[in-house]
């Protein structure tokens, strides 16, 4: 990407093929525009004068640790997990395969 935020078409070439996405050459055109101006929004940040700003560490304040405390309790047996399960097989679940070979 170039200085001024303009993003090239092998910029945007690079993001759409990390995306998945097949884009057309008029939509890599419109979509260099849209990311040039979202850059130079962004930009303007740099010419705001944050001095007396105190930076933020978490927008509340105070806040506590709101996790459950963890407590160990015994699990499910394998005949428990197991016996609702239309498929199994030698004390598994069975899956139908996914990957080909």
């Amino acid at each position: 990407m170039t200085k001024d935020a303009e993003f090239s078409k092998e910029d945007i070439d690079y993001v759409s093929k990390l995306a998945l996405l097949d884009l057309s050459e008029d939509e890599k055109e419109k979509l260099s525009k849209q990311l040039s101006g979202i850059i130079s929004y962004f930009k303007k940040l740099n010419y705001l004068d944050t001095s007396n700003i105190e930076p933020t560490r978490h927008p509340i304040e105070g806040l506590k640790n709101v996790f459950r405390k963890d407590e160990i309790w015994e699990g499910l047996s394998n005949e428990e997990a197991l016996k609702n399960s239309k498929h199994k097989k030698d004390g598994y679940f069975k899956a139908p395969k996914i990957l080909k070979e």
